[in-house]
């Protein structure tokens, strides 16, 4: 999206959900280099690119000004090449970068549970709607919703919902670093009815208000929480659960535990 002002900018960062900041090199003038600052500044999780265009041309004062705000890319787009390195960085740099991030971390914690589970488990961060209940998440691996909380429930685990807000909750601490996002607006971007409403939701789950969340969790505090309480406990049961698998009814999943105990008692 395209935004005239910096003003404009910084309230187009609060009420969407933004990949990157691309900021002609113009904007370091005096007048405009305090607003350039703060989109730096009040959103420091989202990356900021000058560019250097045609349209102005900067003194060397101008660009150093721009990096001592805070902004580490400079992209001179005066030639073709600099635009497909503009395509470049921005394709390395931005988009699901975090959500990326936090998928590598989980898969070094999956590496011997079902893949199925597993599946299930980086679908929470990678998928693009943000599930905030059961059925998104079922409908995009294939399984009923009814039966995949059936078998998380039989299986002895958290409940599935938890799973669920827990990475939402992830998302949420990551956004809230940015001190440019108030509560409201980090309750907007993940589609929760009102402020009110997100912090219900973070009590339920947190026992801690809004305000309390986010002193004391930022994206990596949450993480570790999701990890320590709802995969690090529960590795043996995860282990024999296979959360996505359709079967006809009364079948046993071949392989399983609970059919090596049936092949034991036919031979007592």
């Amino acid at each position: 999206m395209h935004r005239d002002t910096v003003e404009d900018v910084l309230h187009g960062l609060r009420v969407r959900r933004v990949s990157a900041v691309l900021l002609s090199a113009t904007r370091s003038c005096p007048t405009e280099l305090p607003r350039a600052i703060r989109v730096v500044h009040e959103f420091p999780r989202i990356p900021a690119f000058v560019l250097l265009t045609r349209s102005g041309t900067p003194t060397a004062a101008d660009l150093l000004a721009l990096g001592n705000c805070g902004i580490q890319h400079l992209v001179d787009v005066r030639t073709p090449s600099g635009w497909n390195r503009l395509r470049e960085t921005l394709a390395a740099d931005v988009g699901h970068e975090r959500d990326a991030e936090v998928a590598a971390e989980l898969a070094l914690d999956l590496q011997e549970t079902p893949v199925d589970f597993s599946r299930f488990v980086q679908a929470l961060f990678t998928d693009n709607e943000r599930p905030q209940t059961v059925r998104t998440p079922a409908a995009g691996l294939g399984v009923l919703p009814g039966t995949l909380m059936s078998r998380f429930f039989r299986a002895g685990l958290p409940a599935l919902k938890r799973y669920l807000a827990y990475a939402g909750l992830v998302r949420a601490a990551r956004m809230l670093e940015n001190p440019g996002l108030s509560i409201a607006d980090v309750a907007h971007c993940l589609n929760h009815s009102s402020p009110q409403s997100f912090g219900r939701h973070i009590f339920t789950f947190m026992k801690l208000s809004a305000g309390e969340f986010r002193r004391t969790h930022d994206g990596v505090r949450m993480m570790q929480r999701f990890r320590e309480e709802l995969l690090a406990p529960y590795r043996e049961r995860i282990a024999w659960v296979s959360p996505l698998i359709m079967r006809p009814r009364g079948m046993r999943p071949q392989g399983s535990r609970w059919a090596s105990l049936g092949n034991e008692r036919e031979h007592l």
